[in-house]
């Protein structure tokens, strides 16, 4: 497998989950780990004194050799940079297998604090990134036999997101549970019991074979993935939510949509984000 993963690390709590995740996620890939410390600590309005930046490099080399001592069979490098951490991890993902960053939680109801370096590196990656919860003692190896959730749409299935659903499935010798839920349309409520009924009927049997059709070519790639699929009745953001209670990995696509003020997730991918307890994936589709 060609590439690496490069982790964020600003030394805090979840930086430091990720980083830890990451390194367990290149042993299973069998890839490099590069450590990416970044902030424009050269420009004068940025806090960032020769002191500072010192005990920020003392730090990261710290986290290099618990991870090198934790990790042996990887190879782990760390890099510091004066750059924007949201420009410098996008360019990072230009040739990475993936960028994995770390995420806040804020509680059941309020769910999961997204900065806006990470929302930015979301909106804009050229490869899948991954964001690790701090409470996630995940480490790469609890995870391992957990199921990894793909929330697809056969309408857009997006051939990289299911890759990647499927091989990280494969990696871990994990069950993959395909996710596509379905609603009728705005109106059906005023039908009769009967032909709504029918209607939710027909729908339904559309749903599963829509997304049938969409893994039959994966499951022949990946027989030693068992496949497990769902197509529940409701709003998709809040089914695949409650789909992914429980997952070792989580993989939603992203379209690339551009809004007025910035990248635009879609509403799955943006309630997966903030909502699922477990690492998420976020794949690029095109």
């Amino acid at each position: 497998m060609d590439g690496t993963i490069v982790v964020g690390f600003d030394d805090t709590p979840q930086s430091a989950a990720a980083a830890h995740w990451a390194a367990g996620e290149a042993r299973r890939r069998g890839v490099p780990l590069d450590i990416l410390q970044a902030w424009p600590w050269h420009e004068p309005h940025v806090l960032g004194s020769y002191d500072a930046v010192q005990w920020a490099r003392q730090r990261l080399a710290g986290r290099l050799v618990e991870l090198r001592a934790e990790f042996p069979g990887v190879e782990v490098d760390a890099a510091q940079l004066p750059e924007d951490a949201a420009d410098a991890l996008e360019a990072a993902g230009r040739t990475a297998v993936m960028l994995v960053l770390g995420s806040r939680g804020l509680g059941a109801v309020r769910g999961f604090l997204v900065g806006s370096v990470s929302h930015r590196v979301l909106g804009r990656a050229a490869c899948p990134v991954v964001l690790v919860r701090t409470d996630d003692a995940d480490s790469a190896a609890t995870s391992a036999a957990r199921e990894v959730v793909l929330a697809l749409d056969p309408h857009r299935p997006g051939d990289r997101v299911t890759a990647f659903a499927f091989e990280s499935a494969a990696l871990r010798s994990a069950p993959l549970r395909a996710v596509h839920a379905w609603d009728p349309p705005a109106g059906s409520e005023y039908m009769a019991f009967a032909a709504l009924g029918s209607l939710d009927a027909e729908l339904e049997a559309a749903a599963r074979r829509g997304l049938a059709e969409a893994l039959e070519p994966w499951r022949k790639r990946y027989p030693q993935v068992r496949v497990e699929t769902r197509t529940p009745r409701g709003p998709a953001p809040v089914a695949v939510v409650e789909a992914a209670a429980g997952a070792g990995l989580v993989v939603v696509g992203r379209h690339t949509r551009r809004s007025p003020v910035g990248p635009h997730l879609g509403a799955v991918t943006r309630a997966v984000v903030h909502h699922v307890q477990g690492p998420v994936a976020v794949v690029p589709c095109g």
